[in-house]
């Protein structure tokens, strides 16, 4: 049976190629390409942002009038442009607000490192601002798929003031969860800020979450369907406190609409066979490249090529205790000791900063440490290491571990959410399996895991072997695009019985 083509309308704070800060970005820049792929109509908005290029990306004024939005007796304009480019299999949409949205970063203050103090606000405006635009432009979406908390509200606007909106009477909701951990919590005050009627804040109501307003639960309460980015993430949240950070008991409420779909990678962007930013590209049939990648990364990171190749442990990540990175502290010394070298990118809390600047003035041809965000090098550490490093307290989905196998970068894991559902413990005795795991959040259980990856590094034919099976993988976009429109479908029958 041919599946219905639907009108699916993408709303994301943050999408690639235009703005990014984590994960977020690469799933709603991938996603919507492949559901276009598969037939249906996409649309994609979010707010524009200083970082977005217009002239780079040919943005041009769309030409309507929006009315003017009040957000606690202020008025506030919006305007709308897209990437003015001729049938396009994607229209990307770009919200204009220079007050809210014109800033040198998307959440936070530069000056001060704290969230910007006006966030409610300025994605108060942004989820009602979607609606206005879809009617601005009378265009009807089947599915308005919302993420994280930046756009919860959506679902909740649906469902209130817009509930008797003839434009909307064949509309549904999906609201995917990216990383539970951010909710986007105010005080009480900014209830009033909503628009919505007064008598919807109350204790344990939608709204309310301690005598507070939490942006992440109104998205869980009012939405038909909710996603998270694994199978195993979606058990996870519903589980106690540690991954359901408070929200638990309003997830179980909500378990007949949860689903868990792990994300899928854009393999025109990760894949060595065809990476333009790496030098050498390399394939499991041709591995050499790989080898001259390697020497290069360890150039670039003024870490010295070792005759006898020794391994190389890459790290990408936001340098937070979540990553693992409080193992990786009580190890460090005993990990450096080791015949290895560790090339690290990213940034985070400043006690990672200052732990690993030491670490490479006390280590300087064993560790490079590069506290910044560099896609360039992100690539070509992808391609040069040997093993890449992601002992995660929590992993909603991951990227990289499912980018390291395509590159034939062996992960080392902590068996948690995505990390658990993409990534087969390695296995001697047959040769099945594609990476390490670990089970328990402990720093010997991450050592003893390392040294096991180390002494199967030592095998050369079984190494290859091991990384074949890893970039002998699928994770592309179309199996989990399908499953998106397989609970897009299931919103619209729980929304209109269909």
């Amino acid at each position: 049976m041919e599946t219905k083509k639907l009108r699916i309308l993408i709303v994301s704070p943050e999408v690639v190629p235009f703005a990014k800060t984590g994960g977020l970005a690469d799933v709603t820049g991938a996603l919507p390409k492949v559901l276009t792929q598969l037939g249906h109509q996409v649309k994609v908005i979010l707010p524009k942002y200083k970082m977005v290029d217009e002239n780079k990306f040919h943005l041009s004024e769309v030409k309507t009038d929006f009315p003017v939005i009040s957000i606690n007796g202020k008025n506030h304009k919006i305007s709308l442009k897209n990437d003015n480019v001729d049938f396009p299999p994607v229209e990307y949409l770009f919200m204009v607000n220079d007050e809210f949205y014109y800033r040198d970063e998307l959440y936070r203050n530069r000056t001060t490192g704290y969230d910007y103090e006006d966030n409610d606000e300025r994605f108060i405006l942004f989820a009602r601002g979607v609606l206005e635009v879809l009617k601005n432009l009378d265009w009807h979406p089947d599915i308005i798929h919302v993420n994280d908390w930046q756009s919860a509200l959506i679902p909740a606007y649906l469902k209130t003031i817009y509930t008797d909106d003839p434009f909307f009477k064949r509309t549904a909701s999906i609201f995917s969860i990216h990383n539970l951990a951010y909710q986007g919590g105010f005080p009480k005050s900014t209830f009033d800020k909503i628009g919505v009627p007064k008598d919807l804040f109350y204790p344990t109501s939608p709204f309310e979450f301690w005598g507070n307003v939490n942006f992440l639960k109104v998205g869980i309460s009012y939405a038909d369907i909710i996603n998270t980015v694994s199978e195993t993430y979606a058990v996870e949240i519903q589980s106690g406190p540690e991954f359901g950070y408070g929200l638990e008991g309003v997830l179980r409420n909500r378990n007949e609409d949860l689903y868990g779909i792990i994300n899928g990678i854009d393999y025109d962007v990760w894949s060595p066979e065809k990476d333009k930013l790496i030098p050498h590209q390399f394939s499991p049939d041709d591995l050499s490249g790989k080898k001259k990648d390697k020497e290069l990364l360890l150039e670039t990171c003024n870490l010295p090529v070792s005759r006898k190749d020794v391994p190389v442990i890459g790290v990408i990540s936001r340098l937070a205790d979540q990553k693992g990175f409080d193992l990786l502290s009580q190890i460090a010394d005993q990990l450096l000791s080791l015949d290895l070298q560790i090339v690290i990118l990213g940034t985070g809390d400043e006690k990672y900063h200052v732990l690993f600047k030491e670490l490479s003035t006390k280590y300087p041809k064993k560790i490079s440490v590069n506290l910044r965000f560099d896609d360039s090098l992100a690539h070509l550490i992808e391609a040069g290491s040997d093993m890449f490093l992601m002992p995660s307290k929590y992993e909603p989905c991951g990227l990289n571990q499912l980018y390291s196998l395509k590159y034939g970068t062996v992960p080392i894991v902590r068996k948690t959410g995505g990390l658990a559902d993409t990534i087969e413990n390695y296995d001697p005795a047959n040769g099945q399996g594609t990476g390490f795991v670990f089970k328990n959040y402990s720093a010997q259980e991450l050592w003893e895991t390392i040294k096991r990856a180390l002494k199967t590094y030592e095998n050369i034919e079984t190494w290859v072997r091991l990384m074949k099976n890893g970039m002998n993988k699928d994770f592309s976009w179309e199996a989990s695009a399908k499953k998106y429109v397989e609970i897009y479908l299931k919103a619209l029958q729980k929304r209109f019985k269909v």
